[in-house]
């Protein structure tokens, strides 16, 4: 119910109504298991690398692909994917996001057979364009439904849908897909893994159909209140404000920073498999379970991040305290894996995958503090289109080292990069941009009336 001064709140009103909705959360919800189903595909191969590499007879590299083509299509589409956000808005996004990921499923429910892995490739091919779509919106659902006290955690928790595909992805991969010398076998198991899939993201379609709108009625916050008044930007306007964000230093140092320390998490994520067999022979399954547990507490992590960035606005100090626990804690992995302790190894990869995934939700945050008013879409469009650039590149080297002087040596290689994006981490200037705006100091508050939420 509206409070007795708005009572008579009309669209002609002088005044700009603000009002947060509490269908933001179930809107949150639809964004997360959408996400999450395009995530899992990520993984989906490339943690039983050797049940795949069996049942196609094809290299290890070429199981790779079917992970290293969903970094390398974000380069690709991230300026026409960003367009279309920035002026068609989330529902667009939303749906081009989660038919493409039901259609990749679809497509890999036909590729159960032994001279059809091109199709598997098609599959994740479809699936990747899908996810740039999809990793772009976390900071612009938050933007455009969440009150300003709330937007480092909603952008937190929608950051935990693509976490929780990674993880189920871990899990569910190695334990229906098990290490079998009957092919058949792998092809029944391989065919009941997509076709689940796919039946999963039906009614996600549907929601996204008829539930999932381009915006709230009302904008949650002033800065949103003045992005309405804007016109859509023509794709030369676009890419003038595209230019502008590269012109920013703070922001390209942030950019390589993040880009290498996602990309990293991506390629241990995709070699666990082969990392863990060296050490631990006949451990196909410790790694979907390493794997399963470190994702959930990246998850925690982020969520924890998002909820401090809220109460403490400190986006610099964040990073750079997360990029120095990331060290520390790869460093100590690698140890693990050489020592070949397993319980050290669970432990230590955890506790890396936590500081990891917050340091994803404090970096996509400080990228629209700094780039604020742009559009928060293109700006982690930005970093996340490095990150997958950045994944590609490591991944094959780290391959390449893996195969040629094993595990330790190519993970050595990968913390030398981590340290590296700390360093240039020091170099971003401790800027707020979006925060003095949503604290009124740039505009006028007596345009605006605050509602009641609904």
């Amino acid at each position: 119910m509206l409070p007795p001064e708005n009572k008579d709140l009309i669209p002609e009103c002088s005044k700009d109504p603000i009002k947060v909705y509490r269908k933001r959360w179930w809107i949150l919800f639809i964004y997360i298991l959408y996400a999450s189903g395009n995530a899992f595909q990520w993984i989906e191969y490339s943690i039983i690398t050797n049940s795949v590499m069996k049942y196609y007879d094809v290299s290890s590299l070429m199981v790779d692909w079917t992970s290293i083509i969903y970094m390398a299509a974000y380069p690709v589409a991230v300026i026409p994917v960003s367009y279309i956000i920035d002026v068609k808005g989330l529902r667009v996004a939303a749906l081009c996001g989660g038919i493409g990921t039901a259609l990749a499923a679809l497509i890999k429910v036909f590729a159960i057979r032994r001279d059809l892995f091109h199709l598997v490739l098609l599959g994740q091919a479809v699936g990747s364009t899908a996810q740039v779509f999809i990793l772009s919106l976390p900071t612009k659902v938050a933007a455009v439904w969440f009150k300003p006290s709330e937007i480092s955690t909603a952008c937190a928790i929608g950051v935990f849908g693509n976490q929780l595909g990674f993880a189920l992805g871990f899990i569910i991969s190695p334990t229906i897909v098990k290490s079998d010398d009957d092919l058949y076998s792998i092809a029944s198991n391989l065919r009941k893994l997509c076709v689940g899939l796919f039946i999963y993201m039906i009614p996600l379609i549907i929601c996204l159909l008829f539930f999932f709108p381009k915006q709230p009625p009302l904008p949650p916050s002033i800065p949103q209140a003045e992005a309405r008044k804007q016109l859509a930007p023509t794709f030369s306007e676009f890419m003038d404000n595209f230019k502008k964000i590269f012109m920013k230093r703070g922001f390209i140092c942030l950019m390589l920073g993040y880009g290498l320390n996602y990309g990293i998490f991506s390629v241990v994520g995709t070699l666990l498999n082969q990392y863990v067999l060296q050490h631990f022979p006949k451990g196909e399954e410790d790694a979907g379970r390493m794997g399963f547990i470190s994702v959930i507490c990246g998850m925690v992590g982020a969520v924890l991040c998002g909820v401090i960035l809220d109460k403490t606005h400190r986006y610099k100090a964040t990073c750079l305290y997360l990029f120095y626990m990331i060290i520390l804690s790869l460093a100590s992995f690698i140890v693990a894996l050489w020592q070949q302790n397993i319980i050290l190894t669970y432990i230590l990869l955890s506790i890396f995958a936590f500081f990891n995934n917050s340091y994803i939700t404090a970096g996509y945050e400080f990228a629209v503090e700094l780039t604020f008013p742009h559009e928060e879409s293109t700006a982690t469009g930005i970093l996340n289109a490095v990150s997958q650039a950045a994944g590609v590149i490591i991944l094959l080297s780290a391959g390449k080292i893996n195969e040629k002087f094993g595990s330790l040596w190519s993970l050595i290689g990968q913390l030398i990069l981590t340290v590296l994006a700390a360093i240039l981490t020091h170099f971003v200037p401790n800027v707020m941009n979006r925060q003095n705006a949503l604290a009124n100091k740039n505009i006028n508050t007596n345009e605006y009336v605050v509602v009641t939420q609904k």
